[in-house]
């Protein structure tokens, strides 16, 4: 029994230095490369010009 108990011991001191010593696996790809934040309507610059274009045409000339 205590040969028993002596052989897991080692199997498992074994298979500890392995995963803290061993060589390292590959890490897998994080993803695809980061895009810009997605910005709502209210800081989008270019929705804001296109409201603000929108804006002045609708309001015609002022006389």
């Amino acid at each position: 029994m205590t040969y028993l108990l002596a052989l897991i011991a080692i199997v498992a001191i074994v298979v500890l230095c392995w995963k803290a010593f061993g060589p390292e696996m590959p890490r897998p790809n994080p993803g695809p490369p980061s895009r810009r934040p997605v910005l709502g309507p209210d800081d989008d610059p270019e929705f804001l010009w296109r409201l603000g274009k929108q804006r002045r045409d609708d309001s015609g000339p002022t006389e």
